[in-house]
């Protein structure tokens, strides 16, 4: 019975110890991978800055800020919204944390009475709304580790023409919400909840204002209505892409961590394992030895008439002992 135990426990050790090789390569990928999407999301970053300050320089000019994109809309009866997740599991609470994030913003509009509308960017978030019979609009996928801009356009492009219709129309939204994680650190990601569209015109006049100091004085070819016409849908992917790069690196950085523990705890599991197969083994060694020396006592008692003598020269020589450990495998 004993040694039976034993092989289990063997079985589970061998069995956590393959487990533990495959979280550990897991790991130290992710970890290499996350150093590239870090360069990827600082890479982004100045073609954001710029574009918002050519905009900027756009509205200062004397471009109107009355394009269909900087409308507000009220009342607001339909709301999109683009919830960013992972193609894969294994990230920890990665995926889970951004798709109830989302969820709980659809509830609280509907609870307000307005309607959704979902573009779903990832397989996970997917899933998950596509079985609890959620209404998708647009889903995408299999980008999610390494997007690029070309993704990151088919989001916002689906995003903008669902709200250019309008919620009168099939389809159509009035407000579009943007659901990411932001990644702030290998050890700090934060899911965000942020307006998309319409656009906020303050930060367009923010950026017009540019600051107390004198401003450069620039000559537009076309009209700067008609360049802002054609650089506002830029935008609206440019701040798309970023999310995906930011979400890239986020899920990088908790597939890190999941796998981290999971080696972790694959190798106190298996300390435990072997204290208890040890203790197993040490049991059945004991039992074996105390049934030679009962088979032995009753030998020697049979040989005797029945009488019962205790000297030394009865005890377990020592060749049947070594050989009894021996077979035991207390020697291996």
């Amino acid at each position: 019975m004993a040694s039976g135990q034993e092989r289990v426990l063997r079985r589970r050790i061998k069995s956590i110890q393959s487990t533990k090789k495959i979280t550990r390569a897991m790991e130290l990928i992710a970890a290499s991978r996350i150093v590239k999407a870090q360069q990827r999301v600082a890479a982004a970053r100045p073609y954001s800055e710029q574009i918002t300050a050519v905009m900027g320089n756009l509205a200062a000019g004397g471009a109107g800020l009355d394009h269909p994109l900087l409308q507000e809309r009220d009342p607001v009866k339909k709301v999109g919204f683009i919830v960013i997740s992972a193609d894969r599991g294994l990230a920890g609470a990665y995926n889970s944390t951004v798709i109830r994030t989302g969820e709980r913003a659809l509830l609280a509009h509907q609870a307000e009475g307005r309607d959704y509308e979902l573009t779903l960017s990832g397989k996970k978030a997917e899933g998950y709304f596509r079985y609890r019979d959620y209404r998708i609009g647009d889903a995408f996928s299999g980008y999610a580790e390494v997007p690029s801009y070309e993704d990151a356009r088919k989001v916002a492009r689906a995003a903008m023409e669902r709200y250019e219709r309008g919620s009168d129309e099939e389809g159509g939204t009035d407000q579009v919400e943007l659901i990411y994680t932001r990644f702030l650190s290998m050890g700090t990601q934060k899911v965000v909840n942020v307006r998309l569209l319409p656009l906020e015109r303050e930060a367009i006049e923010d950026a017009a204002a540019g600051g107390d100091g004198p401003q450069n004085a620039y000559e537009f070819e076309p009209e700067p209505a008609q360049i802002l016409e054609r650089l506002l849908p830029r935008y609206v992917e440019g701040r798309v892409f970023a999310a995906m790069l930011d979400a890239a690196a986020s899920e990088q950085a908790a597939r890190q961590r999941a796998m981290k523990a999971a080696t972790d705890n694959a190798e106190e599991l298996m300390k435990n394992l072997a204290t208890v197969a040890n203790k197993v083994r040490q049991a059945g060694i004991t039992t074996e030895i105390m049934e030679i020396v009962g088979g032995a006592e009753a030998l020697r008692m049979a040989k005797s008439g029945g009488k019962v003598d205790y000297f030394p020269e009865t005890v377990l020589s020592r060749d049947i002992l070594v050989d009894t450990l021996d077979r035991s495998g207390a020697f291996r």
